[in-house]
């Protein structure tokens, strides 16, 4: 429930950049909202932990290399002490910034946005602020001293009808289809980084995520896991024990024979790469050889994919609430009925490497 509704007052949000310039053209595009209400601005990431304990606001921007305290350390500490929704928001695609962006992210931050320029678009503008709007309502948990249980508001979907723990895999498994959104850079360093260099299957995957940052999401994860990872390329061979990443705003499938199929077909229900669109053809091409897997996330892609995987015998498993930064994607998947199996995030590179 959105409590900022409830009392009917803007959302409250604390700034981070070295940048004065920078600082102010946030500040300004932010408070061209009425829904946003900028109430500090921090120079450093050590400024940033002391006014988010001072301030708590309701959701936080955070730079990346700053004096002092770096981005990465900042979200780190705050998610220790004052757990908040963090944006990172960076100028840089340089391999060593985005890699601690991506750290940053593991450590709980939500997501990474490319910071805006003076006479960038009112779309870039409009952007950022709708996922100001959009993180502000994630609930986040505190990282790093949480304690061994998280209480669950959706108890009632983990019922006997789901296995929770690892059974006997399917037999025959020829390709994995995994999705995820929110949190799941950090989720996906965790599934890949456990699977063992001889893994031999192929894995194909539509994380969401900001246009611009596909290729250094894969790079981050080649530095974090043993499998090799690349960017899907149009009429791409699938090989086994290599991760295809979807590149960032273009639909990846599979066609039947086998190939990598890129387009830039509108978003389906906003997102482009989509997960609809990667299992449905997964179900098509591959029937009950396949794996699906929907991890952390907004929204829904990838439920109704998935159900049309369960529909033709694939297996389909869901990280629990418990281990998501959000819980939406694998929510949506469960209340389709679309779901086999409900695992914990370190529970799942089990059930892969139990694949026959």
């Amino acid at each position: 429930m959105n409590t900022n509704k409830i009392v009917n007052r803007p959302i409250r949000v604390l700034i981070t950049d070295d940048s004065p310039s920078a600082r102010e053209l946030l500040k300004a595009i932010l408070e061209s909202s009425p829904d946003l209400d900028v109430i500090g601005v921090a120079k450093n990431g050590l400024q940033a932990v002391q006014l988010a304990k001072q301030l708590a606001p309701d959701i936080v921007t955070m730079d990346i290399y700053m004096p002092e305290m770096d981005g990465y350390q900042a979200t780190r500490q705050i998610m220790e002490e004052i757990p908040r929704p963090i944006i990172m928001i960076t100028a840089s695609f340089d391999k060593g910034e985005t890699d601690l962006t991506f750290k940053a992210i593991q450590a709980g931050a939500l997501s990474v946005l490319s910071k805006p320029s003076m006479n960038a678009p009112p779309e870039t503008f409009d952007f950022l602020i709708s996922q100001v709007k959009l993180m502000s309502e994630v609930k986040v948990i505190r990282r790093w001293r949480r304690s061994a249980t998280k209480k669950t508001t959706h108890s009632r979907l983990l019922s006997t009808d789901y296995q929770t723990s690892v059974p006997p895999s399917h037999q025959g498994v020829e390709v994995i289809g995994i999705a995820s959104s929110t949190g799941g850079p950090g989720a996906l360093a965790t599934i890949l980084g456990a699977l063992p260099a001889n893994f031999s299957r192929p894995i194909l995957v539509v994380q969401h995520i900001t246009k611009g940052f596909g290729l250094s999401l894969v790079s981050w994860l080649n530095s974090q896991i043993k499998l090799p990872v690349k960017l899907g390329q149009h009429g791409g061979k699938i090989r086994d024990g290599q991760v295809i990443i979807a590149p960032d705003d273009y639909h990846m499938t599979v066609d039947n024979r086998k190939r990598i199929i890129l387009s830039k077909t509108s978003p389906y229900q906003g997102t482009r790469p989509s997960a609809n669109y990667l299992f449905s053809t997964l179900a098509k091409v591959y029937g009950n050889k396949a794996v699906g897997i929907i991890l952390t996330g907004m929204g829904s892609d990838g439920a109704k994919g998935m159900l049309a995987m369960q529909q033709v015998g694939a297996q389909t498993i869901a990280q629990n609430e418990a281990s998501c930064v959000v819980f939406g994607m694998p929510a949506a998947a469960i209340n389709l009925k679309a779901v086999e199996q409900v695992l914990p995030l370190t529970t799942i590179p089990l059930a892969l490497m139990s694949i026959r």
